[in-house]
């Protein structure tokens, strides 16, 4: 930002100053640590003054909100027009077990869905196979059949609440589901709104659940682009997520590259495989990124992020459209921040995150409950979790102005330096061919492996604390309430599968799966035929393993 001469004179006389007053104090009274950084591991300086954002351009770099570069927001209005999304994510057991956790929700303010399913699910398998023994239901809910699927969206008005579906390798069969259970309720395409997670490079890189090889992998993603921009326009068809990057042991920074990059690899396919022009498709694609605990750190990443995609899309791929340009996200607080320990402490951590989530201008906010270090979700513990965002939207007066940390020093600073080093990591990644180069190197991958590592090794030399694990540790037992899934749920989920088998048309359904079949071979789009095999009561297994027959599977060479 501009200063004149004059002050920054004056500033750097007074620093000075001020320096040898710090000096006299250290002899008395030694800093804490040596070091200061982040949770990331960025150093901290004692002090931000006009020195450390000397040269940036208000205009370009900053802006206003609703204008690139987007630093600010891509809303003229923020939060004062109206708040992020309060969307609690919630699955479990059987599909009528969490519509009824659903309509809980919304009962008691939440504005958006968003669906966890089991493991089953989530590899494209069904309940009754040998691969499920044992985790029907207990991670989220288990889906098996569009019978399943109607069941899960009873009473939910499609045309009005969006909802988000975090599945990926069987993304299309579930997006499948999706459509085809508007259609039945008589709700049209065009009037459908929500997000498919649908990110396999993340997956390949660190979620891990896998299917099919990338090259394929990401074909599959670019299909569901394509008919989302013809038929569902108000679908975001892919999440590009860092979330789980983070999660897996990642810095701040490698979970702003890595993510960015992973756009950057979609938007190249589906302009390169589609024959789509940018603008055709790119204001449908959305983000997830993981609010971690070191506060500042978080909101100075989401605002770069929002400013290198803006950066991205213009620069790069030559968007025109402003709305091309926006980088929409949802963000949920840190699992992997939360502690078995003092559980109750979590409450604290998580409304902290969520704070920072707020203030680098997420889209959507899930707050992590209390008990989920150690169980799914309670009905308690979720309301207090959604208690935490309306309280914060409706009482603390966070929503009452528009990026309101923009122009602190420390804030600036530590956005340009975020920025600077994830363009590093993503010049890396482009001069290796691209992030399914990188990934086929193990380049992501073992870069997160090291930071993991470090940060765990900080963590057991207390140079990283963590309240009740390495510090302020005590005999005290917290006990709470834990959310278990019987086993009944996963017998009555099979016993319900094989009725749908027994009375559906089995010409119908072989005629659906010959129809995918042929259509992956081909090249074409999958979209319209898993819609019609789906209708037909094709399973989500049926679906996924001709994909594996066609496309072949994926075994991590980590794990071979």
């Amino acid at each position: 930002m501009y200063f004149s001469d004059k002050t920054r004179k004056a500033s750097l006389r007074l620093t000075e100053e001020w320096e040898k007053d710090v000096q006299t104090s250290l002899k008395d009274n030694p800093e804490q640590k040596t070091r200061f950084s982040t949770v990331s591991d960025m150093e901290i300086k004692r002090l931000y003054t006009p020195e450390d954002i000397h040269g940036i351009n208000f205009e370009k770099d900053v802006g206003v909100p609703g204008k690139f570069p987007y630093l600010r927001g891509n809303q003229a209005t923020g939060y004062r027009g109206r708040y992020w999304t309060f969307r609690m994510f919630s699955g479990m057991g059987s599909a009528q077990d969490t519509n009824r956790r659903w309509h809980m929700l919304l009962r008691e303010g939440q504005t958006g869905l968003s669906t966890a399913f089991d493991f089953p699910t989530l590899m494209g398998y069904d309940s009754d196979s040998p691969k499920a023994l044992g985790e029907v239901g207990k991670c989220g809910v288990a889906i098996d059949t569009l019978e399943d699927f109607l069941a899960l969206v009873e009473g939910i008005p499609l045309d009005e609440v969006t909802t988000s579906m975090t599945i990926n390798p069987p993304a299309t069969v579930l997006w499948a589901m999706y459509c085809a259970a508007a259609q039945i309720k008589g709700v049209p395409l065009a009037k459908i709104g929500g997000t498919i997670q649908n990110d396999m490079l993340k997956e390949f890189i660190a979620q891990k659940t896998f299917m099919c090889p990338p090259e394929p992998s990401v074909k599959l993603i670019s299909d569901t682009v394509e008919f989302g921009a013809e038929h569902v326009p108000r679908w975001n068809t892919i999440s590009i997520s860092g979330y789980h990057i983070r999660e897996a042991g990642s810095t701040a920074v490698q979970e702003l590259a890595f993510t960015l990059r992973d756009g950057i690899e979609y938007v190249e396919d589906v302009i390169r495989r589609k024959k789509l022009p940018v603008d055709d498709f790119a204001a449908r694609l959305s983000f997830f990124f993981n609010s971690h605990i070191d506060f500042f750190e978080e909101i100075c990443k989401m605002r770069a992020a929002r400013r290198m995609w803006a950066k991205i899309m213009r620069n790069r791929f030559g968007a025109k459209n402003p709305r091309s340009l926006w980088l929409r996200f949802h963000t949920q607080t840190a699992g992997c921040s939360l502690t078995a320990q003092q559980p109750y402490n979590n409450v604290v951590r998580t409304t902290i995150e969520a704070l920072a989530a707020i203030l680098g201008g997420t889209q959507s906010l899930h707050t992590n409950s209390l008990d989920e270090v150690l169980c799914l979700p309670s009905e308690h513990a979720v309301e207090i979790a959604l208690r935490t965002q309306q309280i914060l939207a409706e009482e603390t007066g966070v929503a009452n102005t528009i990026d309101p940390l923009a122009g602190s020093y420390f804030i600036e600073s530590l956005t340009n330096e975020m920025e600077e080093k994830a363009w590093e990591y993503i010049e890396k990644i482009d001069a290796m061919g691209g992030m399914v180069a990188a990934i086929e190197k193990g380049f992501p991958q073992m870069e997160i492996a090291d930071a993991a590592y470090k940060f765990q090794h900080q963590l057991e030399a207390g140079e990283k604390i963590m309240v009740g694990v390495n510090k302020y540790v005590t005999d005290n037992q917290h006990t709470i309430p834990l959310v278990e899934i019987e086993e009944r749920i996963g017998e009555e989920q099979i016993k319900r599968l094989k009725d749908i088998r027994r009375k559906r048309d089995s010409r119908a359904v072989k005629k659906s799966l010959d129809d995918i079949r042929n259509t992956c071979k081909k090249g074409d789009n999958v979209m319209p035929y898993c819609i019609e095999a789906v209708r037909n009561l094709a399973t989500l297994q049926e679906i996924c393993d001709v994909y594996r027959e066609v496309y072949g599977e994926y075994k991590d060479p980590g794990l071979f």
